[in-house]
């Protein structure tokens, strides 16, 4: 058995559902999930669908084909598909704090994670030793202001290799530049915490105490080159109160900051996430 998931979007017009369904009807294949959402404000379409072929003989390849000349001219549908027999290859990008690539890594050892990753990146030596007890190729690549672009270069050389689908910062505390950003758009994934704009720095949550704040939160999403201000993928929020030291704000931000990240990790692995003018839609 075959599983395919398809993604697509185009001008909300009359009888896509129906013509969808029915090319996949008479392709022999079994609809196991759908679902469609239709963005009124910019009279979009979204339509999200797994679908098995039982038969031997269906091509990935053949059946790109057919619905190009079917439905895509049609319609003007703008498409992905995805063959639930390869995985997804990410590749991980870290500096020195440890939280959030523990929590990946345990979860992928675990098996939760639909996925492959073929190395990690650090711009420090630090978490190496995480790196080898998972059996997990580390390339260290140092950045200074001088040898930036040479950094990112041999960062894209791996990616290339390696055949790379996506990226994850998992506190990658450098600022990546449009060498990654335009060869994987909507394809690089970062965290950090929700106290932006308010309280920029290095030190937001010591800030955030002094303010008093009363919620505390988490965000993810594709990076470009406008520096946290890309599509937002996944998002969480913990209340906090007067009794919460420093020290306490910066763990329950971190504990967000580990569930958030393994979450957009996971929608994006399963095709579930679809970008459109600098927004998502999330499919269940």
């Amino acid at each position: 058995m075959q599983k395919i998931t398809l993604l697509i979007h185009c001008i909300d017009q009359p009888n896509i559902i129906a013509s969808v369904t029915n090319f996949m009807a008479l392709s022999n294949g079994n609809i196991v999930y759908i679902d469609q959402h239709v963005d009124r404000e910019q009279n979009i379409f979204f339509m999200r669908l797994e679908c098995e072929f039982i038969s031997d003989s269906f091509s990935v390849e053949s059946f790109k084909e057919l619905f190009q000349n079917a439905l895509v001219d049609k319609f003007d549908l703008k498409w992905r598909i995805y063959s639930a027999n390869k995985k997804p290859k990410m590749a991980l990008f870290v500096s020195k704090y440890d939280h959030c690539l523990y929590d990946i890594l345990g979860r992928y050892n675990s098996g939760e994670l639909n996925l492959e990753i073929p190395f990690i990146v650090s711009n420090h030596e630090d978490l190496k030793s995480i790196a080898d007890n998972f059996k997990i190729p580390f390339h260290y690549i140092p950045i200074v202001k001088e040898n930036k672009k040479e950094a990112e270069l041999k960062q894209l050389e791996l990616l290339e290799t390696h055949q790379i689908d996506f990226v994850v910062l998992a506190r990658y505390m450098q600022i990546v530049s449009h060498l990654l950003i335009n060869k994987y758009p909507n394809k690089i994934i970062n965290i950090h915490h929700s106290f932006l704009p308010a309280f920029v720095g290095a030190k937001p949550y010591h800030s955030a105490f002094k303010r008093g704040v009363k919620i505390i939160g988490a965000t993810s999403h594709y990076i470009t080159e406008e520096l946290d201000a890309g599509p937002i993928i996944e998002q969480n929020v913990a209340h906090v109160s007067h009794s919460y030291s420093i020290k306490d704000l910066i763990a329950k931000g971190r504990d967000l900051e580990k569930i958030v990240l393994s979450n957009a990790i996971k929608l994006h692995a399963n095709r579930k996430v679809m970008v459109f003018n600098n927004k998502t839609v999330i499919f269940s």
